[in-house]
């Protein structure tokens, strides 16, 4: 008898029903609005990330031409907000998943979102919170008047509540998208696909146009208008979610993903010393009551890792009530939670192996625009390229690379190596990691040349005589690395935790973007403070002609390829998720002849 076999069934039992596919007028259920919530719901999201990122894709030419920091300091202030704002949706997800339900967790959140929208585009519009203003033969020699701490401190409270939107918007949006259809029924499933398709391709564009047209007019035309377009898209965003609230689904909270996670530490902590099944003598049996509604389809096989987690769903005597329901969730869960928590515990190193491979990539709205902004930005007589606007390459190449990898590479690298996906999850985050590493080695090799040329040709600003189409090959590399890197941990959090917890994947995934932005500011500091000498200036100083800029890009290159040593070594110890078949069995528990549970212990095996 195999262990998945020795799991109590609680199919008998009234509160046990399974329920393939809901009957909605006869639960008195709305029926989901599928695409008729589309146009409202991918509305909302594509204004909001306009916003965001319209903010976003410019700001450290702003924060050093406007408010005159540093770039170091200016970097500092980017990635602590980006990892404020990366780390919130785990707690947005909480409150939504445990308490508000994700419409309420959205709408709270926009209008958060638009509040610091509108204190960042004041920061333009009203002289008093901004520094004055800085001629560029100035900024060139250090005398600008850098911004006093009530004006940056007024720029930080707009950025304060930037982060507390994206702490409900980012967790609740897919997945509040994905209640809009029937996942029971063949229509909702192929819904669920497209979904996932628009949500994207809508994505792609909002970068696309935040970095061209925003940046455009940020950097040539006025920064107030700059800012005020993508505030005013945000209450559009905001005017389009609420719109659509008659035809929404709103899905009742039904406990975070989090307290499951708890129960299941605590329950084995208590039940540490109790044998398991594959031992001598065996004190209990599993705890498996049928699932219910949507949840059959998450349904998780019994594995062998992490056994000890096992403990938290061994029924002991006085755990359960005489109907088969728990007593104490702190002290009994099913082994279907704990094989969730399993399945979080086995993705862990992936993830923490991600961190180091986005560092590479937040340099891109930092030090390279710094590069770009030394350089000859000129197409032409009149039309100058936005520092910021060089991020769109690796747009471009996403965008050109990610089809013809799905049509033409895929097919013919499934008949060699009969993967579906042409190769493995992991695969192809690890050929993600390896052009990161280049990318960085080709980063610090133009930088070189860059300052070389500077130096050997000064001018007043500290333009190098070199097009900025220099820095396009480290952009491409760039661009493969998020397409191979980004959108295979996307696919891998995605597929390897159960359909109901994609809200702690998708926080998941936005905290490796967190610790990234940590890591690269932890990165600066510690290099802004050590490299300097008497003789010479900090690799990272304000001019980057007179600073080494080229080895911080090959400290980056030399932490990925740590990082990367890591990665195969953890990632040749992964099991991906299984998949079962859900039927019913025997019931393994029987009621005595007073209602109470009678208890069999039986001879277990590991499951294979």
């Amino acid at each position: 008898m195999s262990a998945e076999d020795n799991r109590t069934n609680l199919s008998d039992f009234p509160s046990s029903t399974i329920e393939k596919e809901p009957n909605y007028e006869k639960h008195g259920k709305k029926k989901p609005g599928g695409w008729k919530a589309m146009p409202f719901i991918l509305g909302n999201e594509s204004f909001e990330r306009l916003a965001a990122f319209g903010l976003l894709a410019n700001f450290m030419v702003y924060l050093t031409r406007e408010f005159h920091l540093e770039q170091v300091h200016a970097s500092n202030i980017l990635n602590i907000w980006g990892g404020i704002s990366n780390f919130a949706p785990l707690l947005g997800a909480f409150i939504s998943d445990t308490y508000t339900g994700r419409f309420k967790t959205i709408a709270f959140a926009s209008f958060f979102s638009l509040l610091g929208m509108t204190a960042v585009t004041l920061t333009a519009w009203l002289p008093k919170l901004q520094p004055p203003s800085c001629t560029p033969q100035q900024q060139a020699l250090n005398q600008c008047v850098t911004a006093n701490s009530s004006q940056v401190g007024f720029l930080f409270m707009g950025l304060i509540f930037l982060s507390i939107g994206s702490s409900g918007i980012r967790p609740c949006s897919i997945p509040f998208g994905v209640d809009q259809f029937d996942p029971t029924t063949e229509e909702g499933k192929k819904g669920i696909n497209s979904f996932f398709n628009w949500y994207y391709t809508s994505f792609t564009v909002v970068l696309l146009f935040t970095q061209t047209v925003i940046v455009y007019i940020q950097d040539s035309v006025s920064w107030k208008f700059g800012f005020a377009i993508p505030t005013l898209c945000m209450l559009f965003s905001i005017i389009l979610f609420f719109i659509g609230t008659k035809i929404y689904v709103h899905v009742k909270p039904e406990g975070s993903i989090f307290s499951s996670i708890a129960q299941v530490l605590v329950a084995s902590f208590k039940k540490r010393k109790v044998k398991l099944p594959n031992e001598k003598h065996v004190d209990g049996i599993f705890y498996d009551p049928p699932l219910i509604g949507k949840a059959i389809l998450s349904k998780l096989p019994p594995t062998n890792q992490f056994r000890v987690l096992d403990k938290a769903a061994l029924v002991m005597e006085g755990d359960l009530n005489p109907d088969g329901t728990i007593v104490n969730q702190w002290n009994l869960v099913s082994i279907q939670q704990v094989e969730e928590v399993k399945c979080l515990a086995r993705t862990l190193p992936i993830w923490a192996a991600g961190i180091l491979g986005f560092t590479a990539m937040a340099q891109q709205g930092t030090f390279i625009v710094s590069q770009a902004m030394k350089m000859d930005r000129h197409l032409g007589p009149k039309f100058q390229i936005p520092a910021g606007s060089l991020g769109v390459i690796s747009l471009i190449v996403i965008g050109l690379w990610v089809p013809f990898y799905d049509r033409i590479c895929v097919p013919s690298l499934r008949k060699i190596t009969k993967n579906e996906g042409g190769i493995t999850l992991l695969q192809r985050i690890g050929i993600g990691m390896v052009f990161s590493i280049i990318s960085m080695i080709v980063a610090g090799l133009v930088e070189k040349v860059r300052r070389d040329v500077a130096n050997s040709n000064p001018t007043p600003q500290g333009i190098a005589p070199m097009s900025v189409m220099w820095l396009f090959p480290q952009l491409v590399l760039m661009g493969f690395c998020e397409a191979f890197n980004i959108i295979g941990l996307i696919e891998f959090f995605n597929r390897q935790f159960p359909d109901h917890m994609r809200s702690i994947a998708n926080a998941l995934f936005s905290c490796s973007f967190a610790l990234a932005n940590y890591v690269s500011s932890i990165l600066v500091i510690t290099v802004h403070s050590v490299t300097k000498t008497h003789n010479h200036p900090d690799w990272l100083t304000n001019n980057i002609n007179e600073g080494r800029l080229d080895y911080f890009y090959y400290l980056l290159a030399g932490v990925g390829v740590l990082n990367l040593v890591y990665f195969l070594y953890v990632s040749q110890r992964y099991h991906y998720k299984g998949s079962v078949d859900i039927q019913e069995k025997p019931m393994d528990v029987e009621l005595g002849s007073k209602g109470e549970l009678d208890y069999h212990p039986k001879k277990y095996e590991d499951s294979k």
